[in-house]
């Protein structure tokens, strides 16, 4: 009989374990599944959000008669507006936050395109900009993707609150208007490419590096080759045609600067910028949605682009050493930077 109890004990046990191990894989393939969902856009209507912080103070704030009727001439205003919230410009804000490699433009370029499926001239785009500047070509893409907005005739402004510098501020000239926080660091429009080189170092050791290319100009500076003068003077002067194209690209949309005093690479702080014509306005984003949302229908668009979970857990470990490594990567083809 004690035999038959612990054969049982053992099977309800088992039975246990063998339950909590597939609800384990149950959740994990429910959660890979979503991961594994289109990619979304998200809209949030910001009046809302800003409506129920006035609603909190107000309750706190008031008698309860007095908020009572508070509300009945909020019902009241509401059902008297003829306005459909169709009928009501929009503002559409964006949030870019820029890295090295200008990451988010692929998810900017989604947010872009949804805004203008439905943007018209009486609208307007607001991109917050956050970047110390990066790869050249990334940011080009990224300045591109905001011309876009001009380009349908929809107003366009940018607004930097902490830092819009070299790439940054690439994308933030294209704006029909440029607002910046009174220490916003602005400018820095300028270009640089640095590569640390161990021919020497090689050549000490009696180790051969051997570098084959076809073209005069395939390889002018690398991480292990023999820098020569002829190399080194194309390397130069591919960057001044870069710096050149930079230049030029924020004349286009800014002529009213003075490229001469500006275009050094320095960069200056919102009061300073204001004076040098490289914004048109101190104030933060949060004062001017803020101030919009009396007039506006205020909608903050986000792209969202989702992973499948094995992705997310890679990128956990994986992100932290390319974190690392980035600039060591970098270096290996010297790619010029908006800096």
């Amino acid at each position: 009989m004690e035999f038959w109890s612990e054969i049982g004990v053992f099977t309800i046990k088992t039975i246990v374990l063998f339950l909590f191990f597939a609800g384990i894989i149950l959740i994990i393939s429910v959660l890979a599944l979503k991961a594994q969902m289109k990619s979304s856009l998200e809209i949030e209507k910001l009046n809302e959000k800003m409506d129920s912080y006035k609603n909190s103070f107000k309750s706190v704030l008031m008698e309860k008669s007095q908020l009572k009727d508070e509300r009945k001439k909020d019902k009241k205003a509401k059902k008297d507006k003829k306005d459909s919230p169709m009928d009501k410009p929009r503002l559409f804000v964006i949030d870019f936050k820029g890295d090295i490699k200008a990451s988010q433009v692929e998810n900017l370029r989604e947010e872009i395109t949804a805004i203008l499926t439905t943007a018209s001239s009486k609208d307007e785009v607001l991109v917050c900009v956050e970047s110390p500047g990066g790869v050249v070509n990334n940011y080009g893409l990224a300045a591109s993707e905001l011309a876009r907005v001009r380009e349908h005739q929809i107003p366009l402004t940018v607004c930097v609150d902490k830092v819009a510098a070299s790439g940054g501020y690439l994308m933030a000239c294209t704006a029909h208007k440029i607002l910046c926080a009174p220490f916003g660091i602005v400018g820095s429009i300028g270009v640089v490419a640095q590569v640390p080189n161990f021919s020497r170092l090689l050549k000490k050791h009696d180790v051969d590096y051997k570098e084959y290319t076809a073209g005069d100009y395939k390889r002018t500076v690398s991480l292990f080759g023999e820098i020569t003068p002829k190399g080194e003077e194309k390397f130069l002067q591919q960057l001044e045609q870069t710096h050149q194209l930079f230049k030029s690209f924020v004349t286009k949309y800014r002529p009213q600067i003075d490229m001469e005093k500006v275009g050094t690479g320095e960069y200056w702080f919102g009061e300073q910028c204001l004076d040098l014509k490289l914004i048109d306005q101190i104030k933060t984003s949060d004062d001017y949605i803020l101030e919009a949302a009396k007039a506006y229908t205020v909608l903050k668009v986000k792209f969202e682009k989702k992973q499948p979970i094995s992705e997310k857990l890679s990128n956990v470990l994986g992100r932290s050493i390319e974190v690392a490594f980035e600039k060591i990567i970098a270096k290996m083809e010297p790619l010029p930077f908006f800096k």
